[in-house]
């Protein structure tokens, strides 16, 4: 099964991208599923979950052979009914899988939140889940492991398209679709200048101007939502180094609520946000408060609902991050502090959020309409996961299948291998991109 993973070119669906092949490469007691769809208005597992749950828990059953598991926790929000009541609807006769109902809160779906809520262990700051005897999947990436199980390689994705568009929908398109094409099949734009966010409104990457035609779907996009140049999700993200800098030495009050609310502060990392935004304001080398940055998950909450002054302390932490990795700086073994007793009582709310964020009115239109997408083009990433990138197997010119595999690692590489997600013939390759136009012999 591993090398059926490997083949097909399984990743983490959910987060970076992480090859499945090397997670699975371990021995542990649990397998958790994760399956809490935490960022705001994206409905991509929610719709995964009600149309493949029987597909789903088969993924998750070789996954459990795989690891040599002996229990399954599927961690999903109560308040996703639909989803919820598919899974109850499946999981008869699959005994060492269990529901965990999670309240509504964000990050619900952080890796360290999915592990203390499933089974009510911390982990150490930088360490991984294996470390308390577990590994955590998205329910994507469980589905894709049956399909394997099927020789049947990774070649489409749900994406949720909302914010700013005609009509929101949920459309399962094959890898490399422009995601231009995706916003004329939710209608169009209703806005002349706009931006966008890949993934959710919290953690998602902005794409501006001529980049946004350029942009595509990989094997992690799970929503692409357009917003005004001047919403505030955008305008933060627009921020030089030197605005932000210059903000944070003149305006950082060093409340500290964006520690206080902090997810791995209140799980007992030794981050404080407050501090790095002293130190990163001051502007001094190789001050002894920048290297905590290295342990935030970026979930945004600081920036975007904690700060009373409009700052951005998870931006700050990204770039103090990609400096220390830049100048290759020694990771510190930092060491757990213990749970924060208000842990529980400091959870954000995930409808608080939504208001505080200004997409409350996306959120209002309720769960869009899912449909699947065909295209005639494809533009395909070399690389859509950690790791190498893959190398092309296939020639211009040269006609290719649904499904062929057209890039490709060796096993024993963190890399994935690449497949065709349109048959067609191939247009061009160039710039990490394998381009095919759909067609028939």
């Amino acid at each position: 099964m591993i090398t059926k993973i490997f083949e097909a070119g399984v990743v983490g669906a959910g987060g970076a991208g992480f090859p499945t092949h090397i997670k699975y490469g371990s021995q542990v007691d649990f397998l958790l599923v994760n399956g809490a769809e935490c960022e705001p208005l994206l409905y991509t597992d929610q719709r995964e979950i009600e149309d493949h749950s029987h597909e789903i828990l088969a993924g998750i059953e070789l996954g459990l052979e795989i690891l040599g598991a002996k229990k399954a926790k599927i961690a999903i929000k109560a308040h996703h009914k639909a989803a919820v009541a598919a899974l109850k609807e499946a999981l008869e006769g699959h005994d060492r899988i269990e529901l965990v109902l999670l309240d509504s809160y964000y990050p619900a779906g952080d890796e360290h939140s999915i592990v203390y809520d499933c089974l009510g262990k911390t982990l150490e700051p930088g360490a991984l889940p294996s470390s308390v005897g577990a590994v955590v999947s998205n329910v994507t990436t469980l589905r894709n492991i049956y399909l394997a199980s099927k020789d049947l390689p990774v070649t489409h994705k749900k994406v949720t398209v909302t914010g700013e568009v005609k009509r929101p929908v949920v459309l399962s398109v094959p890898l490399g679709t422009p995601i231009s094409d995706l916003i004329s099949r939710a209608g169009g734009p209703l806005l002349e200048d706009y931006a966008l966010l890949l993934g959710g409104p919290m953690m998602g990457k902005m794409v501006l101007g001529q980049a946004i035609d350029q942009a595509v779907v990989t094997k992690t996009t799970g929503g692409v939502i357009l917003l005004g140049l001047d919403h505030p999700l955008i305008t933060r993200r627009r921020q030089s180094p030197d605005q932000l800098r210059k903000q944070t030495a003149s305006a950082c009050i060093q409340c500290n609520f964006c520690t206080q609310l902090c997810p791995r502060y209140l799980k007992g990392h030794p981050l404080h946000p407050h501090q790095v935004m002293k130190a990163f304001g001051l502007n001094v080398e190789g001050h002894p408060h920048l290297d905590q940055a290295s342990l935030c998950c970026e979930c945004g909450i600081c920036e975007l609902f904690s700060c009373p002054m409009g700052l951005s302390p998870r931006i700050v932490n990204q770039l103090v991050k990609k400096d220390l990795r830049d100048k290759k700086a020694p990771k510190k073994d930092y060491k757990s502090q213990g749970l924060d007793p208000f842990e529980g009582l400091r959870r954000l709310p995930s409808q608080t959020l939504i208001r505080k964020i200004h997409v409350d009115k996306y959120e209002a239109l309720g769960k869009p309409p899912y449909e699947d997408m065909e295209v005639d083009y494809v533009k395909i990433p070399l690389s859509q996961h950690i790791g190498k990138p893959a190398q092309p197997l296939v020639a211009e010119g040269d006609w290719v299948d649904l499904g062929q595999k057209i890039a490709g690692v060796d096993q024993k590489d963190l890399g994935a291998n690449i497949h065709a997600s349109i048959s067609g013939q191939v247009l061009r390759i160039a710039d990490g991109f394998i381009e095919i136009k759909g067609g028939s012999l």
